[in-house]
């Protein structure tokens, strides 16, 4: 159970560089190759020539520039919202935004299988929080049914859960949501960039544009950096930066990291051909895996998982794999429920077919 830190020597891409030997890396976040992209970088390179590094302060004093903007301005145009606000993390995100909205007297509502992100939200709200079976909307019902007595309800569920790679039912949680007089939360953070037509994510994968109160999203993962973001209404805007703890106090993201994330969207929607590679190769490897007839999550995105049962075994599983080249860190509790630990396969589409077939073969 004990966690060590193994340190990368390269840029994160589909090979990296462990203590001098070349690894094929089927961990990462990375879904669409944008870490080490070179006009990422670039973007990035000038915004320190014309703004510096570091911001100086936080948001509500002197620490607003005018790239935190233009990427706020940009986030919104990409989700088709009102406005958006972003945050040094997607953590601070999902804590932030949630302990702002609820609080004692109030209700949150969440999936049993939602990020910590969200469930230490929820603990540091002050509201009631009361748990629904994962995926599983009678489950919901049953607990907004019960849920009359509080002053504000707030459903918040993953898009993509991180680690079984399956999606909300999202369009019956906005269907209950209405009928029992609740706010909906999603995050969006394994969604953003990957999933939908355009890559918008979950939202628009349902077509359920204008129909979830609450959008939050990561900017390291599919766009490759790091900062995460809120999308709504501009009176959610509004209230959150005047209410918002994790972002009133806390000095600004850097203006570089900001260009990076604008110049990242500006590839996602100019380059579809990546979100195109990504889901061949997601498509390849689990048409592949479903003939090992391995014990797998119900997966359907870019995120996959072989369950492999007591952590000792996963570990064993992974230092084997590792030793083999192939760079895939065991999951085990309290990340993942006892008697669930596994091996989690992160899809990029800068994968080669190669290096889908090479791990198959080693599973």
């Amino acid at each position: 159970m004990l966690r060590e830190l193994r340190t990368v020597e390269s840029a994160q891409e589909r090979h990296v560089t462990i203590a001098g030997k070349t690894c094929l890396c089927f961990c990462s976040n990375n879904y669409l190759g944008l870490a080490n992209d070179a006009r990422v970088k670039e973007a990035a390179r000038n915004a320190i020539e014309k703004y510096g590094w570091g911001t100086g302060a936080s948001r509500l004093i002197s620490g607003t520039m005018r790239l935190h903007r233009e990427l706020e301005e940009r986030i919104a145009q990409f989700k088709g919202t009102k406005g958006s606000m972003v945050f040094a993390t997607g953590y601070m995100a999902n804590v932030g935004a949630i302990s702002a909205l609820v609080g004692a007297g109030d209700a949150v509502i969440i999936d049993r299988l939602n990020h910590a992100s969200i469930i230490d939200g929820c603990r540091l709200s002050g509201a009631k929080m009361l748990v629904y079976r994962h995926g599983d909307t009678k489950s919901l019902e049953s607990v907004l049914s019960g849920a009359h007595g509080y002053k504000r309800r707030l459903i918040v569920t993953d898009g993509v859960f991180s680690m079984d790679g399956d999606i909300c039912p999202l369009p019956d949680i906005v269907t209950l949501a209405k009928r029992y007089d609740a706010m909906v939360m999603v995050d969006e953070a394994h969604a953003t960039g990957v999933m939908g037509e355009t890559g918008r994510g979950v939202v628009e994968y349902y077509g359920l544009e204008g129909q979830v109160d609450v959008e939050m999203g990561t900017l390291s993962k599919a766009l490759g950096g790091m900062g995460g973001y809120v999308a709504g209404s501009k009176e959610l805007i509004a209230y959150l930066q005047n209410k918002c703890r994790s972002f009133v106090y806390t000095t600004a993201p850097p203006p570089a990291a900001c260009a990076a994330a604008i110049e990242a969207l500006n590839i996602i929607e100019k380059e579809p051909e990546r979100r195109e590679r990504l889901w061949k190769n997601v498509e390849h490897l689990k048409k592949s895996l479903t003939t090992m007839n391995l014990p797998m999550t119900n997966s359907a995105s870019q995120i996959m998982a072989v369950i492999v049962g007591e952590a000792s075994k996963a570990v064993a599983k992974s230092k084997k794999l590792y030793r083999k080249n192939i760079l895939i860190p065991a999951i085990r509790p309290p990340t993942v429920p006892k008697g669930s630990s596994r091996l989690r396969i992160s899809v990029m589409s800068e994968h080669e077919r190669e290096d889908l077939d090479r791990l198959v073969s080693l599973l």
